[in-house]
């Protein structure tokens, strides 16, 4: 039995302790130690499996370098996790202060969302992942913006790296932040605009998913899902407004998405995505590049209507670049303390059908994150916000974490 080897193991090094300790030169005493830690280990080990066996339950750690085919930390969680029910989540809360080009200022602060994830395995081939999302503090009888949502449900039948099937409602394949959305996850206070209004995050429609490794490196993700229904009353929101999510959808109609991605080189991911619908053609390009302490990540998206008329976009597009170095990388310090630069620039109605056009957004951010844990991240950041050549000047501050 696993338990009865591992303690023979132990009682065995404790033999070997005994015999040793006599020893007073410098080396044996430095040999003593170490097996004393690698006994604690083993006691720990022991205690937990004990523990296991007892409950049939085993709380499962994020491992912040595990991510299953471009999800986050946190929502990867089932995947590597050894007991069948899988629990985690991520949670995130603001303060900011805004002084407006006009001369007023407005302060607010907000638990902007708590998340958690449920998973479960069925089988090692049969996986069943979840995200319910209480946004805005919560929903509030009568209240506007507040929101408790599925924003996803899916099951996943993994066959081989080649070739699995996603079935349920998902996050739809597009962009960095659609998919990578905790917060330790990006360096900026809110996640970038584009990935509000061009690639509305979190943004999550039913369907059927295809996906695997097309070589090792390169990556795919196919999938036919509900299409977005265009809110032309919702301003620069018309997009982010035709998300469909997991509330009933009435006369729905397909739309497609491909996604590619490189990850042949180390720290590097690279791609671009495509959604198509009856109307609306969409595609990005994005890429996350890590190297030593310095990181660099953005996305570049257009979107182009058809049938249009009147004052209905017909055209949309922007995307930001942003550029970290952790200073801490320097030191022997396992903290991290990245300091950015983002740049941003988007126009959510660029063209409409009647030749006009929405105002366009440039957004300047400088900032820093601190890492006292590879979970937890506190943010600080100072946004120029110019629209129509009027600057609002935004500092904010937040801390988010994952498990």
């Amino acid at each position: 039995m696993k338990i009865t080897k591992k303690i023979a193991l132990a009682f065995t090094s404790v033999l070997i302790m005994s015999s040793t300790i006599h020893a007073d030169d410098k080396s044996d005493i430095e040999t003593l130690k170490q097996q004393i830690k690698e006994l604690q280990e083993m006691t720990q080990t022991l205690t937990d499996e004990t523990s296991d066996l007892k409950t049939g339950f085993n709380y499962t750690t994020v491992d912040e370098t595990k991510a299953y085919k471009g999800l986050g930390p946190a929502a990867s969680k089932v995947y590597y996790s050894k007991s069948p029910l899988s629990i985690g989540g991520y949670g995130e809360m603001y303060i900011s202060n805004t002084n407006k080009a006009d001369g007023t200022s407005a302060a607010e602060t907000q638990v902007k969302r708590f998340i958690t994830y449920f998973g479960y395995k069925f089988s090692d081939n049969i996986i069943l992942n979840t995200e319910i999302e209480y946004e805005g503090g919560g929903a509030t009888v009568g209240g506007s913006g507040d929101e408790v949502i599925v924003e996803f449900m899916y099951l996943d039948f993994l066959v081989n790296k080649s070739f699995n099937m996603r079935l349920g409602n998902m996050l739809v394949p597009m962009g960095l932040i659609n998919e990578q959305h905790e917060p330790t996850l990006y360096t900026t206070v809110q996640r970038p605009r584009t990935s509000y209004y061009l690639i509305p995050s979190t943004w999550h429609e039913s369907g059927l998913m295809a996906y695997g490794n097309i070589i090792d490196g390169l990556e795919y993700k196919a999938a036919l899902i509900t299409a977005l229904q265009p809110n032309d009353a919702g301003g620069d929101k018309w997009l982010r407004k035709g998300r469909g999510g997991s509330f009933k959808v009435e006369q729905p109609k397909p739309a497609g998405v491909l996604r590619v991605d490189y990850t042949g080189l180390n720290g590097l991911l690279a791609g671009a995505s495509v959604y198509s619908d009856a109307d609306i053609l969409m595609w990005d390009t994005h890429v996350d590049y890590k190297k030593s302490g310095a990181r660099l990540y953005g996305t570049y998206t257009q979107t182009s209507r058809s049938g249009t008329t009147g004052t209905q976009v017909k055209e949309a597009n922007g995307g930001y670049v942003n550029a970290s170095f952790d200073i801490l990388s320097l030191t022997s310090m396992d903290n991290k303390l990245p300091i950015f630069v983002q740049y941003e620039k988007l126009s959510p109605q660029a063209k409409r059908a009647d030749g006009t056009s929405g105002d366009a957004t440039q957004n300047i951010s400088i900032g820093v994150n601190f890492f006292p844990h590879p979970q937890v991240v506190l943010k600080a950041d100072y946004v120029l916000a110019e629209t129509n050549n009027q600057t609002d000047k935004i500092a904010s501050f937040s801390m988010g974490f994952i498990f």
